[in-house]
């Protein structure tokens, strides 16, 4: 498994994949001690990682490859098709994969999603429109929320 630390304005992405794919993207809350150089096999990913933070990436190209359960693996496909700067509720979520009643299930698996941006978790709100449930933490959600949005002067969530 190859490893790469990439900085973006949220903090220090940890990029890890090997050749069958992008395995994990995941957020530091801490800078790390030493960063290394990024492996040849990592480099796309963090190329594409830095377009969408420079607003010049709307959606990814890679060879993925999470490990999840079957059922994880569908709600993280269906994430997929969330459209940039678009939110949808955890309901219609539910809805989508076809089984209103498993609300919860679908919100735990979102929150184990591994792959921080690329498949986009951020993107799924509360039915009221509330920004819930983050692992990375409601402030990331908000700044990728706004970082999306279309409505550029002004910010979609403010303060």
């Amino acid at each position: 498994m190859e490893e790469a630390l990439i900085e973006t304005p949220l903090g220090w992405a940890k990029i890890e994949g090997d050749l069958e794919g992008i395995r994990s993207i995941s957020i530091l809350d801490d800078k790390p001690v030493e960063t290394i150089e990024i492996p040849e096999l990592l480099e796309d990913a963090a190329y594409q990682l830095k377009e969408y933070f420079e607003g010049k990436r709307k959606d990814f190209q890679l060879e993925l490859n999470p490990l999840g359960t079957e059922f994880q693996l569908r709600v993280w496909k269906e994430l997929q098709t969330i459209p940039y700067g678009k939110q949808i509720s955890y309901l219609e979520l539910s809805k989508k994969l076809g089984d209103v009643k498993a609300i919860r299930a679908v919100a735990a698996a979102n929150g184990k999603n591994p792959l921080w941006i690329v498949i986009p978790c951020h993107r799924v709100i509360g039915s009221n429109g509330d920004l819930v449930g983050y692992a990375g933490g409601l402030h990331r959600k908000k700044w990728l929320l706004n970082h999306e949005s279309p409505a550029k002067q002004g910010s979609l969530f403010p303060n």
